[in-house]
């Protein structure tokens, strides 16, 4: 049975925008859309004087037909399923992520601070999910696809063939470039004497960041038809410089690493720096490392 595509709603403006975006992306990849409202808040607050305990759960059954007519309205013909679930917004989209292709968030929700740049649901999601995971931000350009490139940050220790093989079929779905950059910089200047300096540059570093991009699209694109495909070597800061070239992406593709057992946030400082600042959408592609326990 094929995975929907999941998108988290909470009757905010975000949430709406990164609807209809799920809406073109389920459609796009030929999925079904499983369209989700989240709170706990009715299990916990005892209804208001004369007020049955029942009435709770209409806020979000609300959210979702609403939610429901705009995705018909924009793709009649893509297969719609909501929920609303009596739990914490986090906890209940994280159990979604075992059982869908990707998530989709808006990058801010209903009870977040008007100026806050990232909603604290959509950190902890696109942190500790274990499917690809969609924050829905960014200018009009980016949101409407018309820079006609998926953007794919290559970094030291990427999560490994996963990101690659997501920003490829993004970029074979939408028949636009897939631009492939790795960042990479200098020894620090105190090093000026040593070997890997020559005539006054980085050779050696900018080899190895040239041998780190290779490895990391061999593989993936071996098994995979081919794409119109850029390659970058960029000195610089990675965070830096892939959030200048989101102005001209319509995706933006990273890798995390899970380690199925750690708490806390997994999310890499590239990635972070990436879902408050980027001016197109942000997928953040996990993978999975499972502990061996006696």
């Amino acid at each position: 049975m094929e995975l929907p595509l999941t998108v988290g709603v909470d009757g905010s403006d975000p949430g709406f925008e990164a609807l209809d975006w799920a809406v073109d992306e389920a459609a796009l990849h030929k999925r079904s859309l499983r369209v989700v409202y989240a709170s706990r808040w009715e299990r916990y607050e005892p209804p208001a004087p004369g007020q049955d305990r029942s009435a709770g759960p209409v806020v979000g059954r609300d959210v979702v037909e609403v939610a429901a007519g705009r995705a018909e309205r924009r793709n009649p013909d893509l297969k719609v399923d909501t929920e609303v679930l009596a739990d914490d917004p986090v906890h209940a989209l994280l159990q979604e992520s075992r059982t869908s292709w990707a998530l989709v968030t808006g990058s801010r929700g209903r009870g977040e601070i008007a100026n806050l740049l990232l909603g604290s649901v959509s950190l902890s999601v696109a942190a500790r999910a274990l499917c690809p995971v969609v924050i829905v931000r960014g200018d009009e350009p980016g949101l409407h696809g018309t820079h006609d490139r998926i953007l794919l940050g290559v970094a030291d220790t990427p999560g490994g063939p996963e990101a690659v093989r997501f920003a490829l079929r993004e970029a074979t779905t939408r028949d636009c470039e897939l631009d492939a950059v790795r960042a990479w910089r200098c020894p620090a200047p105190e090093a000026v004497d040593h070997p890997s300096l020559s005539d006054g540059t980085c050779v050696y570093h900018r080899a190895r960041a040239d041998t780190v991009l290779d490895e990391a699209l061999t593989g993936p694109l071996r098994d995979h038809p081919p794409v119109r495909l850029h390659r970058a070597l960029v000195e610089g800061a990675a965070h830096k410089i892939l959030v200048e070239r989101t102005a001209v992406a319509d995706l933006v593709v990273v890798g995390a690493r899970r380690h199925e057992h750690r708490l806390g946030l997994q999310l890499g400082h590239v990635a972070h720096a990436l879902l408050h600042h980027a001016l197109c959408p942000v997928a953040v592609v996990p993978k999975v490392e499972r502990s061996i326990r006696a």
